[in-house]
């Protein structure tokens, strides 16, 4: 390194030497912040910093097999998932995919506030002594119900509509979720959160506004344009995640015809203005097996860049709650062992919100301590996207001179927590009978007998009509209830006989 003249790097070879503890995670993120992102670039100083990383994460996963608390498969996929991330990072880096703003943002804010210190530390601690939990670590907002798009079997039913959350509850909810649960990271979903507009703004102007912050937009990437994308890599705190499912047959026949097309454009704008951005796929009983494929995982993450993938199942809910979509019991199956073989020997971060519930401790919904909480576009506060069942409207509340943390603490919200309590988050056993199956954690979708009577003693207000009519329909819940049960056959086993071992 020292070969390399460069006063920042002369600083940080000082602290190395004088510094014996230079190996915590948030030290070692907050001194490549501040030496620059550019310096970054060179192997050695790199491969130094993502190495005392990899060996920080190994160590507290070796502390939690001593400590006998949890079972040694949910300790080796957290520790794999938390490697894929850090390795997805380290490789924009290293292939100059991120502009100087990001870069910083990326580290400092993503990296160090968010997957590490998990929050600003002194409204976390206010929260806990207020109710004795640590807060959510996330807020969910849906600005507007708009979309150009009109997507089969859409879970919000988006489209032409003039549904949207007026510009000063939008702005508030994010600076309470700043101020009351010290939360960093917001995420944008939809309709389309490039749609909107209100009082002359946009999206790109909150997260402009909260630079303290990170961002994260699903976003069909049919409107960035030239100018979007320069907004978004000057910023540098805003990830775009862009929804594809799969090829160009497969997006168009969801998405409609030419929006592949789009989509690829929308990247390629994305690449020039150096921005961390990723993709957001549904899968379907159609394109289970195309999306985990070879041909799309290297196309999307080799030849697009893409840095990070999220990965849906299709959520019998919205314009069509058909359960003729649901991948079935197999594919899930299958997709569970493909996305956890791309994670570990690719160290590709992909994330499954069902098949990726272990590296969480279960669902996260509802508020949870390190989970989220979700906002539509007419106010209705959510357990989750995919649970469109409210027992409170965001704007109704704010008339009553409550904020965000007293929704957070409804009943029916804590209701749901108090069942993930059950199900085994936080608990300390490290047996899979004494727990639930954190490879089935959703209630709504994996547990939804035991959802209907979580909800039977609330009066909740459906998200719309579809999702009023669902409730009604006796093939819908007895179709899900029998899903439920044939993926429990299946995913069981698994985990009452892999998950108390470790696997190579």
């Amino acid at each position: 390194m020292a070969i390399i003249h460069s006063s920042p790097l002369k600083s940080f070879s000082l602290s190395i030497k004088s510094n014996q503890k230079f190996s915590w995670p948030e030290k070692l993120l907050d001194l490549a912040a501040h030496i620059g992102p550019q310096v970054l670039r060179f192997p050695l100083l790199r491969k130094y910093i993502v190495s005392n990383l990899e060996e920080s994460l190994r160590q507290s996963a070796k502390n939690l097999l001593r400590q006998g608390d949890h079972l040694p498969g949910v300790i080796k996929d957290r520790l794999d998932m938390s490697l894929a991330i850090l390795y997805s990072i380290e490789r924009a880096l290293a292939e100059g995919r991120l502009g100087e703003r990001t870069a910083r943002k990326l580290l400092q804010i993503f990296a160090g506030d968010v997957l590490v210190r998990k929050g600003e530390p002194s409204a976390k601690q206010r929260f806990l002594s207020r109710h004795g939990v640590n807060p959510p670590e996330i807020l969910l907002i849906s600005p507007t119900k708009t979309c150009n798009l009109h997507c089969v079997g859409c879970y919000a039913d988006s489209g032409s509509t003039d549904e949207k959350l007026p510009w000063p509850y939008l702005e508030r909810l994010v600076r309470e979720a700043h101020d009351l649960w010290g939360a960093r990271f917001i995420v944008f979903s939809g309709g389309e959160p490039l749609v909107y507009r209100d009082q002359g703004k946009t999206v790109l102007d909150l997260v402009e506004q909260f630079d303290d912050c990170f961002f994260m937009m699903y976003t069909n990437g049919t409107l960035i344009d030239d100018e979007i994308a320069h907004r978004i890599g000057q910023a540098g705190n805003l990830m775009p995640a862009v929804s594809v499912e799969g090829m160009k047959e497969q997006t168009d026949k969801r998405r409609g015809k030419g929006v592949f097309e789009k989509i690829i454009a929308a990247m390629e704008k994305l690449q020039q203005k150096k921005v961390f951005y990723g993709i957001s796929m549904t899968a379907t009983k159609e394109n289970a097996y195309h999306l985990f494929s070879d041909e799309v995982i290297d196309f999307y993450f080799n030849k697009m860049k893409a840095n990070f993938a999220w990965v849906f199942h299709y959520m019998p809910i919205g314009r069509s709650y058909t359960l003729s979509l649901l991948p079935s019991p197999e594919q899930r199956l299958w997709m569970w062992r493909r996305s956890w073989e791309i994670v570990r020997q690719k160290k590709i971060f992909i994330a499954d919100f069902w098949n990726s519930g272990t590296a969480s401790y279960g669902c996260i919904a509802a508020g949870r301590e390190g989970g989220y909480m979700a906002v539509d576009w007419n106010g209705w506060v959510l357990p989750c996207v995919f649970m469109p069942y409210s027992p409170v409207n965001i704007k109704e509340a704010y008339k009553e001179g409550k904020t965000l943390e007293d929704v957070w603490a409804h009943s029916f919200f804590a209701r749901i927590r108090e069942w993930q309590r059950e199900y085994g988050y936080k608990k300390k056993v490290n047996k899979p009978e004494e727990r639930g199956n954190w490879m089935m954690p959703c209630p709504i979708r994996d547990h939804h007998r035991l959802f209907r009577e979580l909800i039977r003693d609330f009066s909740l207000t459906p998200e719309d009509h579809n999702a009023a009519a669902a409730l009604e329909d006796p093939e819908y819940f007895q179709g899900l209830v029998a899903y439920n049960q044939a993926v429990a056959e299946l995913m069981d086993p698994i985990w009452k006989e892999e998950y108390p071992r470790l696997s190579s």
